[in-house]
């Protein structure tokens, strides 16, 4: 008797699920240099857009994300998947980008924020709009009204900025926010309140009747 022939088998090819950010992590240090590739792809136009958004230059913030993924390819072999990669990569970003704006602050360099017409995810926008609570209620000029989220956000200091941007960005909870800034739970819920707080005082004018704000608001 032939075999017989099942509607919908036999030809259908198994799908495998990509593997974990920690499933490569391991894999890296087994000698996969593939497995480094694969993290690389993954992550670095999110990590380029975190370090823009901490240091106000997409050249610079290309710049880091690869010394970032240099750190991590170095200490590979230290790794322990107790926590998130994205914890341990963000940690590592979160100590190259207060190294590089101390280095930018010895030398007293001064620079042009981006343009608003570059190349960073909307979703970006979205992020600091959902974090604010806020919803326009006139019609905004799209491009109007993604200058103005940018620049609410990097009104924020530096820590309101990497808190925020780690948990609507990253999605991140207190705890791993915490150990990527290596603070307590307590001060990430500190930090993202004063950062919601001061976005939305910043876009609410705007949203609500089109004015644009001529001052920084307050980081206490």
């Amino acid at each position: 008797m032939g075999a017989v022939d099942f509607p919908g088998r036999g030809d259908e090819k198994v799908k495998r699920e990509a593997p974990t950010p920690d499933e490569l992590v391991l894999r890296l240090q087994s000698g996969d240099a593939a497995a480094f590739e694969e993290l690389v792809l993954r992550y670095q136009n999110r990590l380029v857009t975190v370090l823009e958004q901490l240091i106000s230059r997409r050249d610079q913030a290309e710049d880091l994300a690869q010394e970032v993924f240099l750190r991590v390819y170095r200490a590979r072999a230290t790794y322990q998947p107790t926590a998130k990669f994205c914890t341990w990569l963000f940690t590592i970003a979160n100590n190259v980008a207060k190294n590089a704006k101390r280095s930018q602050a010895q030398r007293r360099e001064v620079h042009i924020v981006a343009r608003p017409d570059d190349d960073r995810p909307a979703g970006l926008e979205n992020m600091a709009l959902a974090a604010s609570g806020l919803m326009p209620t006139r019609q905004l000029d799209k491009a109007e009204r993604a200058e103005m989220v940018r620049e609410a956000v990097q009104a924020l200091d530096e820590r309101q900025r990497m808190a925020l941007l780690l948990s609507k960005f990253e999605g991140l909870n207190y705890v791993e926010i915490a150990a990527a800034m290596e603070t307590t739970t307590k001060a990430v819920k500190s930090l993202l309140f004063r950062a919601r707080e001061n976005v939305r005082e910043r876009l609410e004018p705007y949203m609500t009747d089109g004015l644009r704000p001529t001052t920084n608001v307050s980081q206490s």
